[in-house]
C-alpha cells in the first residue's frame, strides 16, 4: 500500500497485522481520488482510519488538516507509524474514540468525510444518519464511503449520491448531502 500523488508520492504506508481489517486497495484509492481530486486546503475526517490511507493521501494532496478516528488498537498502532514515517503529525490529530461517540460530541464541520466501516455489519447508514443529523459537513461538502456492495446505501440517500463506483466486492459512493434536502 502506498501513498499515490502529492508531496507523499511514492511512499509506503504499513498496514495493520492480521486480519482483523482490510486495507483499501492503491487501485481502489486511486479510484476515488480520481474522482474527486480538489484536497488543497480542506479540512477532512476519516472515519474507522485504520491505516489512514484516506486521509494521509488527502494531506499528500494538500489538505489543511484530518482528524482520524479509530478505536482498535492494532490499528492506532499502524496509524501512529504511518503518520510518523510521513512526519505529518502537526496536519492531523488522532481521536481514539468509537466513531458513533465521536460523531455524537464533534463540534467540527468538515469539507471531506471519509468512512470505511466494516462490512456487512450494518454501520453504513447509521454513519451517514448520524453524521447528517449532527451536521458535520460543511455547505457543498462530501461524504465519500467504502462498503460492502451488498451493503447499499439506504434510499433516502440516492437523491444526494454524485457518484457511485461498484466492485466485485466494494462500492465505493460519494455524496453531496447539501445539493438538496433529505
Amino acid at each position: 500500500m502506498r501513498i499515490i500523488t502529492g508531496k507523499f508520492k511514492g511512499a509506503s504506508l504499513y498496514t495493520v497485522p492480521g486480519m482483523t481489517t482490510r486495507p483499501t486497495t492503491d487501485y481502489n484509492r486511486e479510484l476515488i481520488f480520481s474522482v474527486y481530486q480538489e484536497y488543497a486546503g480542506v479540512k477532512v475526517l476519516d472515519l474507522y482510519a485504520g491505516t489512514g490511507s484516506f486521509g494521509l493521501e488527502a494531506l499528500s494532496r494538500g489538505a489543511e488538516y484530518v482528524d482520524f478516528v479509530e478505536f482498535s488498537t492494532k490499528a492506532l498502532t499502524t496509524l501512529f507509524q504511518n503518520i510518523e514515517k510521513l512526519r505529518c503529525g502537526d496536519d492531523c490529530h488522532v481521536h481514539r474514540r468509537r466513531v458513533e461517540q465521536y460523531i455524537k460530541d464533534c463540534e467540527t464541520q468538515y469539507d471531506v468525510i471519509f468512512l470505511d466501516p466494516p462490512y456487512n455489519k450494518d454501520m453504513v447508514n447509521r454513519t451517514v444518519s448520524a453524521i447528517l443529523s449532527r451536521e458535520l459537513l460543511k455547505p457543498e461538502g462530501l461524504i465519500i464511503v467504502e462498503h460492502a456492495r451488498a451493503e447499499a446505501l439506504d434510499i433516502a440517500f440516492k437523491p444526494h449520491i454524485i457518484t457511485d463506483k461498484p466492485g466485485k466486492v466494494t462500492c465505493f459512493s460519494i455524496l453531496q448531502p447539501h445539493s438538496s434536502q433529505i
